[in-house]
């Protein structure tokens, strides 16, 4: 099985992936915004867009099913991402000569950023799920997860130092250097990854068919439905706030940009913090708690953290809304690498359809944060216009993510339940009970 050192490898390339997509998602999104003066709708429908593309993973996992690599279709799917990610610098600059030619470049260059997050986020994780042993998973995703955040980091931090001063050329070769670097990067990691003999050969025959029947296998599993709508529900309700956080504390606390801007850097502190006990306590105390109960205690104190902001919103600057955000960010991460550890869990557990399983849930989790930024937005402006009020109108969004919380810990705590999984077999707890048993 793959070593500590291997895990990290898998790092790599996830935080290489997170550096391409953060260079388009913030760095050209605001370059659209702000420089080109175009509204902020454009480069939100682009980056929807490359969510939508997402509803195709599982058809990128059945084909690294039936080769038996994944490996091929990672190198591939970077390479994909790549391109788009300097399809996207490009046609940033293409926008400030001819505006229609700019748009038309930006539609194709997130088309290819969403197909290779996709080929390449697939394929990554199926792999990481059937080479890494039951007790380290949990660990595993902490690892990833913070690498690719360390990724984001990175990169924003050398693309704001390179970029002034700004001007579109000077974009160009920025993104250049970073997808060429991210993708040199992936090929370096993944060589001799792909080790275990019994990932490296393709399917048999008889397990060759077409996408459409081996997708409606998967979704006849009511295990990996189950699960599957548990990741979309609790992933709506976690991307929900997203984009409201920082305009509520302006609002109703009167905090300035930058104080915002810390609060969301003290989130996302508890976001890390909580990955990590999750990670730690499931390595080195497997008999603490399960991966399932982490998975539920996290959604479960996740609603309880928002309903501390809908307080928050009627109490106003008095309540102590640092503390508040902090442990909202404290049981996402929780909750996060917790889902995570388990879904690694639930794609390898035997079957032949492990990339349309890892597809599936990845394409819940996609759909879910494409709709929950937008759907926390407008049930904003919503509420806000019927209530007349914008503290009620942001009380009623944690409210209503509260409940999508509650609901997802019912789902998380239900999977396997009457589907034949007894208390010794169910993927969401086999990771605390191989390593009880020590394995």
């Amino acid at each position: 099985m793959t070593s500590w050192l291997g895990i990290a490898r898998f790092g790599l390339v996830q935080a290489s992936l997170g550096a391409i997509v953060v260079l388009t998602t913030s760095t050209i999104n605001r370059v659209m915004i702000v420089e080109l003066a175009l509204p902020a709708m454009v480069p939100g429908l682009l980056v929807t867009w490359h969510y939508a593309l997402q509803v195709l993973r599982p058809s990128w996992g059945h084909g690294s099913d039936k080769g038996g690599r994944r490996t091929p279709w990672i190198i591939a799917g970077m390479g994909v991402l790549a391109l788009g990610g300097f399809g996207a610098a490009l046609s940033v600059h293409l926008m400030a000569e001819n505006m229609a030619l700019g748009m038309l470049a930006a539609i194709a260059s997130f088309t290819l950023i969403g197909g290779g997050v996709g080929a390449a986020g697939t394929s990554l994780l199926v792999l990481l799920s059937s080479q890494v042993e039951e007790g380290r998973r949990a660990a595993a995703a902490t690892i990833v997860w913070i690498m690719m955040i360390a990724g984001f980091v990175v990169t924003a931090g050398l693309a704001g130092h390179f970029l002034d001063p700004f001007s579109t050329t000077r974009l160009l070769a920025v993104a250049g250097c970073i997808c060429a670097a991210a993708f040199l990067l992936t090929l370096i990691a993944v060589r001799g990854l792909e080790h275990n003999p019994t990932h490296t050969k393709p399917l048999p025959v008889k397990d060759k068919v077409p996408f459409r029947e081996a997708i409606a296998e998967v979704w006849a599993d009511r295990t990996a439905r189950r699960f599957a709508i548990f990741i979309f529900v609790s992933m709506l309700a976690y991307s929900a706030q997203d984009l409201i956080l920082e305009p509520f504390a302006g609002l109703v606390f009167g905090l300035t940009p930058g104080e915002t801007t810390k609060l969301s850097g003290v989130q996302n502190a508890g976001v890390l913090l909580g990955m990590v006990l999750v990670g730690l306590a499931s390595t080195f105390r497997p008999t603490l708690l399960s991966l399932r109960s982490w998975t539920v205690a996290g959604c479960l104190f996740s609603a309880l953290a928002l309903v501390g902001l809908v307080l928050a919103a009627r109490v106003g600057p008095g309540w102590p809304l640092k503390p508040s955000v902090f442990a909202l960010g404290f049981s996402n991460g929780v909750f996060a690498v917790a889902a995570i550890g388990s879904m690694f869990s639930m794609a390898s557990n035997g079957t032949a359809r492990e990339g349309v399983r890892m597809g599936l849930f990845g394409a819940s989790q996609a759909i879910a944060f494409g709709i929950g930024g937008f759907a926390g937005t407008a049930l904003a402006d919503l509420s806000r216009l019927i209530l007349g009020s914008p503290v009620m109108a942001y009380a009623t969004v944690f409210g209503v993510e509260a409940v999508c919380f509650l609901a997802a810990a019912g789902l998380a705590a239900a999977v396997g339940k009457g589907d034949g999984f007894g208390a010794r077999s169910n993927p969401l707890v086999l990771a605390a009970r191989h390593q009880a048993s020590g394995g």
